[in-house]
């Protein structure tokens, strides 16, 4: 199957073009739903296999050192920005979308397939961190690469609509982990055969659900604006062009930063939280979760499309001045709650502040960079500013905790929050001034 996208003709509504939109944007997305969903089954499942990996009783020390490692990968992910925004700038944007979800099959696969600590020692979690590492280096491709492509071929008058899908591909990744992690738990296995060995089993159902998608992502064709860039300047995808937008790259950061912390407080951090400070059972911990991903993932396209309304910047102030203000004591009320609606409530409550971020932060910094740039500039300032505030969130979370002192995380995040605000306030509405027509 191929999908060709082209430009409307006029100004009404093309039934065709958007058929072909909408084909092209659900190919660009599977990929990214697999690729979320081998990256996550390491958080839905570490409940279960970090005894397998890390020895000791203490629950807390255990999901601190999966926390870790989590927090490793995504020192991988810069690297993996910059070589997948190369090959997305350089050879295309299919190449760059295929080959890091092949990637993402590596390491899910070599997960799956590895010995416990009581089976070889110290080169077990060794081991786990090499799969780790492997997955981090295909995301941080991914995340440039996709962005790109789904603002590419989106009609420029519904383009926060359709670029909202990668995160609505993002999310449902993780709900996918957790419906194989409910499946596994209520129907196929006892909790005994699932901390056993069961938990090897979505790590392979993700490594063949990645073979599924390369092969789909085969069939792409490149977005009109990469074919028509190629006609007016060379393909470099080179760190030196990009450097000439030294204040678009600063923007990235700032934008990143408070909404990556937040978004990976209330989706990867958030099981853990539920579970060992709010004190639910791992089924209410389970269900609560999805619950609230369902919401968020409802929230996407309807933002994206307010976006499209009223521009992306009052989204994104949004965003930040009701997390700067609603951050704290949400999630001290959410702590000293003991019951699983009212935590899915309050985490509902927090989505809708972070969707302001998330269902648009793609496209803003797509229409931030011109067409030679925009996969490396979109994917390697964002994958760095993920691995400091993003990937780090669950550990040092979890590390306030274990000293006694968990509650200053909720501050820390706040702040972070708050510095993103400062960016949001001062920055254009790329809505309005936006690059994607350049090619230079």
């Amino acid at each position: 199957m191929t999908v060709q996208v082209n430009q409307p003709a006029s100004d009404h509504f093309d039934i065709a073009d958007a058929e072909r939109r909408i084909k092209a944007i659900f190919i660009g997305s599977i990929g990214n739903l697999v690729e979320w969903y081998d990256f996550y089954a390491y958080t839905a499942f570490a409940l279960y296999f970090a005894p397998a990996f890390f020895p000791g009783n203490d629950p807390v020390v255990q999901q601190l050192n999966a926390a870790v490692i989590f927090a490793a990968t995504f020192l991988m992910r810069p690297l993996g920005g910059w070589f997948f925004g190369y090959l997305a700038d350089h050879y295309g944007r299919r190449i760059s979308l295929t080959l890091s979800v092949v990637f993402m099959c590596f390491g899910s696969l070599i997960i799956a397939l590895t010995p416990t600590y009581a089976t070889i020692g110290f080169a077990a979690p060794v081991i786990l961190a090499l799969a780790r590492v492997i997955e981090g280096l295909s995301l941080g491709g991914e995340y440039g690469a996709s962005a790109t492509y789904l603002s590419e071929v989106a009609d420029p008058r519904h383009r926060g609509f359709y670029s909202s899908f990668q995160y609505v591909t993002l999310i449902g990744g993780q709900l996918t982990a957790i419906i194989v992690l409910l499946l596994l738990q209520k129907v196929f296995l006892t909790p005994d055969e699932l901390k056993a060995w069961g938990w090897r089993i979505p790590f392979a159902i993700g490594a063949a659900l990645a073979i599924f998608a390369a092969v789909m992502r085969r069939n792409l064709h490149e977005t009109e604006a990469f074919e028509e860039a190629k006609k007016v300047v060379k393909p470099t995808g080179s760190i030196t062009n990009l450097l000439r937008y030294p204040r678009e790259l600063l923007l990235v950061v700032g934008l990143t930063a408070g909404g990556t912390a937040a978004f990976y407080t209330f989706t990867t951090y958030m099981q853990t939280f539920v579970k060992l400070s709010v004190g639910l059972t791992e089924d209410q911990t389970t269900f609560v979760i999805f619950g609230t991903l369902i919401f968020a993932t409802l929230l996407q396209p309807i933002y994206g499309a307010i976006s499209d309304k009223i521009g992306r910047k009052p989204l994104l102030i949004f965003f930040g001045v009701a997390g700067t203000l609603a951050t704290v004591p949400l999630l001290m009320t959410l702590k000293e709650t003991k019951s699983p609606f009212m935590a899915f409530i309050l985490i509902c409550c927090a989505w809708l502040f972070v969707a302001g971020y998330t269902s648009i932060n793609a496209v803003v910094k797509a229409e931030l960079f011109p067409t030679n740039v925009r996969a490396l500039g979109v994917g390697l300032p964002y994958a760095i500013t993920v691995s400091i505030f993003g990937g780090t969130a669950p550990a040092i979370a979890l590390y306030f905790k274990t000293i006694g002192h968990e509650q200053w995380f909720y501050y820390y995040l706040a702040g972070v929050i708050f510095l993103s605000l400062i960016i949001y306030s001062t920055m254009r509405d790329t809505k309005r001034e936006s690059a994607m027509h350049r090619h230079e």
